[in-house]
């Protein structure tokens, strides 16, 4: 067996696809591919060597389950999960059952054709020899078909055509590898076109839990990254290492109980890596540690009371560029530090007091620093090395999921949310031109600039409703989904309740009535935009819906959801971001400016006259407390919750908190109907948090917190309350690894969710 040989990644299982690596099947009339174990995808390898051949438990058991004792339990339940990913498009309930046969006293057989589309590494081998022996001699794109049982007289001779049968499939198939080597991929194995299933890299991790914050060794050959299992109420995180090879992971920190270790950064010359670390308390400390995992770690810098941490490695290793530390001193911006000498040196540029100016990197020809400017709505910015006046890259107001320079230094590659998922997308620098890499689902690239390689994170959750009393703890599922349901939003008498999701394959807004979960349904004509959730009239019957249009540039609607009555807002501001009902249902709009939608002013508007009055700068959520008839809101720039009285005139500003909301977290709070304060968040101790305050004389004060889950539950942004009950969107499924693949060429800017990119560009220039 050659060491070079490829391994299969790919293959076709009757009408559905299984992603080896990922353990992803997709079934042609599922909406999502299922993701099975790693034992199911190991039952699936030993069952598709021998389509149409019995396979024996106690075979399956040894192979599958080596050098232990399993009981048959695990074999079924395997069986149990490969057919229900099988079953989700095949003839009903019942096709995992018609691709997966139990054999009585015997076994399982696989009663489907198997055929092997893609090979590691690439989409055709150069040769057909594999280091799998289940697939030895099996070109990509040949099908092994599978047979009826042959009575038992026949066998012989049943056997015998078999063996021509291969031979002939065999010498078909070197054709068929030839002929495909000179197709594009996407046509390989008959594919009429781009497969749904079709993964461009490779995940280089595996465990269960969360690995975050990729960082790629000058040569590629190594990443670091940052991991949290599952099931850890403490939810600590430590630094581990591995080669990009899938190798196992070796665990390099080793974080004291209690504390978090987050963001490593790989020195230049590849011998260390600085990294962050979270302990009990708030404290916290960046730390060098050698690469080889020899020796002490050591303290360089600390950060104390930042929420906002980012830093990255000068080209020659002589610092460390650190971005706005918003527990220190904010209006210092960038700065470098001399990790020898422990001394700091301001980098000299303009800027607006309050920004913030986050993850910066220094350009592969080492003349330009890029970062995030305000990343909750923000944008890519470059400033020359030596400092001066910063340059604005895109104008999208987007909230950004990390970053890297493209290796040439003429583009920036960066992950954004985008509806229900985050994706990666490429900025030219020379026009500012967004443009989608067609990789789902992926977030906080690193790339090395001497290789051209892309580490990234993969994360693909899922998010139900869950109604949860707050009294009893009591939990209900409110709509069953295998999608993302997010921004459960109640109406003011507690009897409807909207949210955004794309259980239906593409995102929507869906209404329901309370008290009857069955009268679900989408409200026909919407596309939500899921950087704000809607507000309701104070009567129920209307919403203020923020939403994209035909164009995918950004409007207000007024959405009547019991008759389906759609109706534009017509606004005169350059870019909407929120809009809602205040005192006597008067309207007050978010808007962006010129110079994009990271700069959002709050402005009442009339019906017919348009904006008036005073406007409040640096907004970014609101919401109307109709029991103190005063709006409440957040700010981009600083923690906190402020109240104003509904002119917005400036000496009406009260300042009720300097800590909650985080300036991350602007979207998880809410109002109780005695307008009552809640704010959602993940801590240490709990995966999902509800703290309660209430507002006395200006200011909040605690009043409670309970736990909703301490351990499996994350949460997404967004959540409402009526009646002393909490409507909350809950991950039902979730966790993430690091891909690994060469950086991709762009693709076409007009398609797809690029589409909306650009016209935000073109709208706010």
């Amino acid at each position: 067996m050659s060491s070079g040989a490829p391994t299969p990644a790919r293959l076709r299982v009757g009408e559905g696809v299984v992603d080896l690596a990922t353990r992803e099947i997709r079934m042609p009339e599922a909406r999502s591919a299922r993701r099975v174990t790693p034992k199911a995808i190991g039952v699936l390898r030993a069952l598709a060597r021998v389509p149409g051949e019995v396979v024996g438990r106690n075979e399956l058991l040894a192979e599958v389950w080596p050098d232990t004792l399993p009981t048959d339990d695990v074999l079924t339940q395997a069986i149990t999960q490969l057919r229900k990913a099988f079953g989700a498009g095949a003839s009903g309930s019942e096709g995992g059952k018609a691709y997966i046969e139990t054999i009585a006293k015997g076994g399982y057989r696989l009663t489907v054709a198997v055929e092997v589309l893609a090979f590691e590494g690439r989409t055709v081998p150069a040769v057909v020899t594999t280091t799998d022996p289940a697939f030895v001699a099996v070109p990509a794109g040949t099908a092994l078909s599978v047979p009826p049982p042959p009575a038992a007289p026949a066998r012989r001779w049943w056997l015998a055509g078999a063996v021509l049968m291969l031979v002939g499939i065999a010498v078909l198939g070197l054709w068929t590898a030839y002929e495909a080597g000179r197709l594009p991929d996407d046509t390989v194995a008959g594919s009429p076109g781009p497969s749904p299933v079709s993964r461009p890299y490779r995940l280089i991790t595996s465990a269960a839990g969360f690995e975050l914050s990729p960082s790629l060794s000058p040569d590629a050959s190594m990443v670091a990254y940052a991991s949290t299992g599952t099931g850890d109420a403490t939810r600590q995180s430590a630094i581990f290492v591995q080669t990009t090879s899938s190798a196992v992971p070796r665990q390099l920190s080793r974080p004291p109980d209690g504390s978090r270790d987050d963001l490593p950064a790989w020195a230049p010359d590849g011998r260390e890596i600085a990294f962050a670390r979270w302990e009990a308390g708030g404290a916290c400390r960046v730390l060098l540690v050698a690469s080889t995992g020899v020796g002490d770690e050591r303290e360089i810098a600390r950060c104390d009371g930042s929420d906002l941490l980012s830093f990255d490695w000068l080209p020659d290793g002589s610092g460390l560029l650190f971005g706005t530390m918003t527990g220190a001193d904010v209006s210092t911006r960038l700065r470098i530090l001399d990790p020898v000498g422990g001394r700091w040196r301001n980098l000299d540029y303009a800027g607006a007091p309050g920004d913030i100016d986050f993850a910066p990197q220094v350009s592969p020809d080492g003349r330009w620093i890029g970062f995030i400017r305000n990343p909750q709505m923000g944008d890519l910015w470059r400033v020359p090395i030596e400092g001066g006046v910063p340059e604005q890259i895109t104008r999208l107001g987007a909230e950004m999921r990390g970053w890297s320079w493209a290796p040439d230094g003429a583009s920036m590659v960066f992950g954004l949310r985008v509806d229900s998922e985050s994706r990666l997308y490429r900025a030219d620098l020379a026009d500012g031109t967004v443009s989608d890499l067609g990789i789902e689902d992926a977030q906080s690239p690193s790339i090395s600039a001497r290789t051209g390689m892309l580490a990234f994170v993969h994360r693909r959750p899922q998010f139900g409703l869950f109604r949860i009393d707050g009294g009893s703890g009591e939990w209900q599922r409110l709509f069953p989904s295998s999608g993302r349901d997010s921004q459960p939003t109640v109406s003011p008498d507690g009897t409807q309740i909207v949210f955004s999701s794309d259980r239906a394959g593409r995102f929507e807004l869906w209404w329901a009535r309370l008290d009857s979960l069955e009268s679900l349904r989408p409200i026909e004509g919407v596309r939500p935009d899921t950087r704000q959730s809607p507000t309701w009239s104070s009567d129920g019957r209307r919403l203020l819906v923020t939403a994209l249009d035909a164009q995918n540039a950004p409007v207000i609607l007024e959405v009547e959801p019991a008759s389906g009555r759609i109706e534009p807002v017509a606004l005169r501001g350059k870019h909407p971001a929120q809009a809602l009902y205040g005192p006597d249902d008067a309207v007050y709009v978010l808007e962006g400016d010129r110079e994009g939608a990271s700069a959002l002013s709050l402005v009442a508007y009339g019906r017919t006259t348009g904006p008036s009055g005073p406007r409040i700068e640096g907004v970014s959520h609101v919401r109307f407390d109709p029991a103190r008839r005063r709006l409440l809101y957040t700010r981009l720039d600083s923690n906190g919750l402020w109240s104003v009285a509904p002119s917005l005139a400036s000496d009406t500003v009260v300042r009720l908190s300097d800590r909650l909301p985080s300036r991350w977290r602007y979207r998880s709070w809410t109002l109780a109907e005695d307008g009552d304060v809640a704010y959602l968040e993940a801590t240490p101790a709990c995966w999902a948090q509800v703290s309660r305050f209430r507002q006395v004389e200006g200011s909040l004060v605690p009043d409670g917190v309970e736990c909703v889950d301490p351990v499996t539950r994350s949460t997404t942004n967004g959540f409402s309350t009526y009646g002393g009950a909490w409507f909350i969107s809950l991950a039902s499924e979730d966790g993430s690894d690091i891909g690994f693949m060469p950086l991709p060429e762009a693709a076409h800017a007009q398609e797809g969710i690029a589409k909306w990119l650009i016209s935000l560009r073109k709208k706010t220039s």
